[in-house]
């Protein structure tokens, strides 16, 4: 089997090898690291709510309506008890992971501590985000020695129990809403606090933890080496019952296999390249190349894959991927090491075979790296595509006197590195039909005020975006928009929205509440995202010229350093591509010392013959 390069592709040599020598029965390696997390030993329940002083904390969901009515029956049953809500004690804010310090959880600590407090109802959680943010403050205080109680919505009561051992609780109590909080009328909304929350939290707050329910975590996704021996039907059966692959099949990581991607490391096999969130797992080298031979990557590939473990831990890139808007990871390798390894960037590149095997490594660590699990905690409510990997074509992008993105990054040309990212749409591409260079920009900025982290621009607004840009496009642009820098600055300027338009997607549209209209109405919205979000009166845009004004109060939706830019895709296209996200992260892919000596016995070219020269100069 012959790589892009004529090289043999020792991956698959190396497993052939290795199924054949087993004759059909093989002895394989488990894929998941070993949590890092040691488990609390958690407070007491209390006996009664008469005479404590209960904190209602949570913002999220419509909890404006549920906490004062939560407050009202606490109130009413147990007339000694005190209740502090939000508004004077605050939360914690997503729990951090190891060796993290975070003010606003160690205030919040504090704040249980100075008032007394002696349990936490903490809520809502009704998507993917504010689950983990909600549950931070009953995590906090479990820790505290104090009990708590989470308030979910149907679907994200097992996503608030996997953040609480991951953060160490073994034990989360979880009082479940009967339905999506925004779809129901405050009248509903109290009756069902009423009925049907209020009995939960009493009872999570006062029950004992049972030994059986210890005992039902204890051993929740620790992981081991221990082998597994099978057929191949049968491993892929035991790997899938255990959720450590996707429902695809997968190649079996033999220690014959999992060695050959060792040879591309210069440490040992149990080094730990990082605790990967939210699951807190410890994951070696071993761990990295055992998912490596699973997702049919070539050994070669190994220093790549370190980097994308190690990018699963940055906080901004990672942040959004359990989110119920299903976010998609997916990466870019600059430097000679994609062009080495034969990375495309030409027609149809996230689908060549060397690209796809990158992103089922993506999709494998998620699982077995991070602990990301469907209606677990990995909540896209329509599901999540496959991750993809992309490269630049950068040769194209410096003879335009454009920096490729990692040279943007502070990286020098010949550097390799690999972005992690992640994408809420793909596909949905612009083909402008112009070759002037300030048409084309102010389609890619009416494109940006379409495609934003959420429909209709609700959420967030001013988000992270990636444009993709073929060279030919990116030759037409560079007539004006002699770097990057400037383009962005030109998008910055240009794509805006009116602030009428951006107030109602966001008042009607809100990912996490809805307004009473009869105590906040539109208007009042309105002129609170005028303020916030600095409306001015600006140039109508010309894709709403038609509304025959020559001004228009608006917003931005773009900010300088939210935007990378990729010269990549078919040359002989007229393409553009936003693809609305989150942050992107950039990790420095480390080779082993006697790189050059293995990439020639697989028959690959020097690394330096893949150099290329520039007078610019690294941002």
């Amino acid at each position: 089997m012959m790589g892009a390069h004529g090289q043999k592709d020792a991956s698959a040599i190396a497993v052939c090898n290795s199924l054949d020598r087993d004759c059909g029965t093989y002895s394989v390696l488990c894929p998941v690291g070993k949590s890092a997390i040691q488990m609390i030993r958690q407070g007491h329940r209390l006996d009664t709510l008469d005479g404590k002083t209960v904190a209602i904390v949570g913002g999220s969901f419509m909890a404006h309506i549920t906490h004062p009515e939560i407050k009202k029956l606490i109130l009413q049953r147990y007339p000694t008890a005190k209740v502090i809500m939000l508004n004077e004690i605050g939360s914690a804010g997503p729990w951090p992971g190891p060796g993290v310090i975070r003010a606003q959880k160690d205030e919040f600590v504090s704040k249980l501590e100075s008032m007394h407090v002696d349990a936490v109802i903490s809520g809502n959680g009704g998507c993917g985000l504010c689950t983990p943010k909600e549950m931070g403050s009953c995590i906090a205080a479990e820790h505290c020695g104090l009990p708590a109680v989470m308030i979910t919505a149907p679907g994200f009561t097992e996503q608030a129990k996997s953040i609480a051992r991951a953060a160490g609780v073994a034990v989360a109590r979880v009082a479940e809403y009967p339905g999506a909080f925004s779809t129901h009328t405050p009248e509903k909304l109290r009756e069902n606090t009423r009925k049907v929350l209020w009995p939960q939290i009493v009872k999570a707050l006062t029950t004992p933890i049972a030994e059986n329910e210890k005992s039902a975590h204890s051993n929740h996704a620790k992981g081991s080496d221990t082998a597994f021996c099978g057929s191949l039907h049968q491993i892929n059966t035991y790997f899938a019952q255990q959720g450590w692959t996707d429902g695809l099949p997968i190649i079996p990581p033999t220690k014959e296999a999992v060695s050959e991607f060792m040879k591309f490391c210069d440490d040992a096999p149990e080094t730990v390249v990082a605790v990967v969130p939210p699951a807190q797992r410890a994951i070696t080298l071993q761990h990295v190349a055992i998912n490596g031979v699973m997702s049919g990557c070539p050994p070669e590939f190994m220093p790549i894959l370190v980097a994308i473990t190690k990018a699963m831990t940055h906080g901004n890139f990672r942040r959004t991927l359990a989110s119920t808007h299903a976010w998609t990871p997916y990466c870019w390798v600059n430097g000679p090491i994609a062009r080495q390894l034969g990375f495309h960037h030409d027609q149809g590149e996230i689908s060549a075979q060397r690209h796809a095997a990158i992103g089922r490594f993506f999709n494998l660590a998620m699982l077995n790296f991070g602990g990301y699990y469907i209606q677990q905690n990995r909540m896209g409510t329509f599901g999540y595509l496959m991750p993809w990997c992309l490269a630049e074509d950068e040769e194209a992008a410096l003879q335009l006197g454009w920096l490729p993105f990692h040279m943007q990054q502070g990286y020098k040309v010949n550097e390799n590195t690999l972005t992690a990212a992640s994408a809420l749409n793909w596909g949905n591409n612009l083909a402008p039909a112009s070759s002037n260079a300030d048409m084309i920009m102010q389609l890619m900025a009416w494109d940006a005020t379409e495609k934003q982290q959420f429909a209709i621009g609700s959420g967030m607004p001013c988000v992270y975006r990636t444009f993709l840009i073929t060279s030919c496009v990116a030759r037409n642009l560079a007539q004006k928009y002699k770097t990057k820098k400037s383009l962005e600055a030109a998008l910055v300027n240009a794509a805006r929205m009116p602030v009428q338009q951006r107030a109602i997607a966001n008042y009607y549209a809100n990912p996490g509440s809805t307004f009473n209209p009869d105590t906040y109405p539109l208007s009042m919205h309105t002129s609170k995202i005028a303020r916030l979000e600095y409306a001015s009166s600006t140039p109508t845009p010309m894709w709403l010229s038609w509304c025959r004004e020559n001004t228009l109060q608006t917003v931005p939706v773009m900010q300088i350093g939210k935007s990378a830019f990729l010269v990549t895709g078919d040359e002989n296209r007229n393409k553009t591509m936003c693809l609305p996200g989150g942050a992107f992260t950039t990790i420095k892919i480390k080779l082993p010392k006697n790189w050059d000596q293995l990439m020639k016995n697989l028959g690959y070219q020097s690394l330096k013959s893949f150099y290329l020269e520039t007078e610019l100069e690294p941002d």
